[in-house]
């Protein structure tokens, strides 16, 4: 028989240890696929003599990838569970990032990339949401932005590490340390990726009385759950859909070509990498910020709040002012941070838990068109242009549009 008070604990802090473990995931998996990978871009660049669009083309096929089997990911989630999907992706993203140490043509790396998308299918976003809303009731915006924060700190401590590791023994030897952390993440997750059914406790704040004030507006379920038929058939969905696309789009253009860019302006290669550092460091406090204050304030107010600041961010950028690149930097990075954690919940909250894989696994797969289309969008209009101003002003023109619509996002009850 289980300890009551064993049990109890458990209870408390194990949904903390999970909301860890998520974040420790996305911190590998993006951290090496979507964020800290471009600090090997120069290097890639000089090695090979590849034009930026074809260096690009490979987050466009990473993402596109993602991006189709996610719906498959949803239905996996719901079917075999979060943790297979952890210890199968993790295996590969380890097997992938060393031998991408070895590659010596495009084709080599374009495959690589394809496993990549299929490792963000089974150990990343969608994953990461649904395992920690499974055990959160009370406090789950709270509980996702901590997990949303790997993102963000991928950017952050990789690229010093993968610096470090180039002027140590070059881009190939880098690669083939940082599959480490893949092998590392596989060893927790075989121990600590567990289920509350599986721990035999229920999700934290599940046993708290309904009205008794301990769970907030923003953390609670939707007063019914939607079929994903009945989601999908709603303006609220549709408009939601339209941010994620516009904001991945901008953001993954701008992470994944800030670097380049920086260096294109006449900064070193240390501090072009402290932009991607601004850039994810401010979207890691911001995106536990926004997800702690969502759970105290109106989370539509939020959400909004945040495209709004991702705007002016990159409007700021788009001037192409030396004086003002740094704040457009701040302000872009603590506007998707927030954004980022606020697209999650709003779906989680908006049309509840019961078919979150599907609904969220279907704005997956547009957000990663869109963000896999922009990477390589800008990297062609750079070749074409020899610069990133129509690039910029495309990124901002689409961040007006998803002001507008997220306006329209709301919850919705059958």
């Amino acid at each position: 028989m289980n300890n009551p008070n064993t049990t109890s604990r458990t209870a408390r802090f194990y949904p903390w240890v999970i909301a860890g473990l998520a974040l420790f995931m996305l911190m590998v998996t993006n951290g090496m696929t979507t964020t800290g990978l471009t600090a090997f871009d120069e290097s890639l660049l000089k090695e090979f003599g590849w034009s930026r669009g074809e260096l690009k083309f490979r987050d466009f096929i990473t993402l596109i990838t993602a991006g189709t089997l996610a719906p498959f990911a949803g239905f996996l989630i719901d079917k075999i569970g979060t943790r297979k999907l952890m210890l199968g992706g993790s295996a590969l993203f380890a097997a992938l990032v060393y031998f991408y140490g070895s590659i010596n043509s495009l084709t080599q790396l374009y495959l690589i990339h394809a496993g990549f998308g299929i490792v963000l299918v089974c150990a990343g976003l969608n994953v990461a949401v649904v395992s920690v809303s499974q055990w959160f009731v009370r406090s789950r915006g709270t509980a996702v932005g901590i997990a949303l924060v790997g993102s963000s700190l991928g950017g952050v401590v990789l690229p010093p590490i993968i610096l470090a590791l180039l002027t140590t023994g070059g881009w190939r030897y880098g690669f083939q340390w940082m599959a480490t952390s893949a092998v590392l993440f596989f060893v927790l997750a075989f121990f600590l990726a567990r289920t509350p059914k599986e721990k035999g406790v229920p999700p934290l704040g599940a046993l708290d009385a309904p009205n008794n004030g301990k769970i907030s507006r923003a953390a609670a379920p939707s007063p019914n759950d939607l079929t994903y038929k009945q989601a999908t058939s709603t303006l609220s969905f549709w408009a939601l859909t339209f941010v994620g696309m516009a904001s991945f789009y901008a953001i993954l253009s701008l992470a994944a070509h800030l670097f380049l860019h920086m260096r294109d302006l006449g900064f070193d290669p240390k501090t072009a990498g402290s932009a991607l550092g601004l850039l994810f460091g401010l979207g890691l406090i911001s995106k536990f910020l926004f997800g702690f204050l969502s759970d105290l304030l109106n989370p539509r107010i939020v959400f909004v709040s945040n495209v709004g600041l991702m705007l002016v961010g990159l409007i700021l950028m788009a001037t192409f002012d030396k004086s003002v690149i740094w704040a457009g930097i701040a302000i872009t990075g603590f506007g998707w941070g927030g954004l980022y954690t606020l697209i999650q919940l709003q779906t989680v909250n908006n049309f509840g838990v019961s078919h979150t894989g599907k609904i969220l696994g279907t704005i997956t797969m547009l957000d990663a068109y869109a963000g896999g289309l922009g990477i390589w969008l800008t990297g062609v209009m750079f070749d074409k242009f020899g610069n990133y101003h129509i690039a910029f002003y495309i990124l901002c023109g689409l961040m007006i549009l998803a002001f507008i619509a997220s306006t329209q996002v709301r919850r919705e009850i059958k």
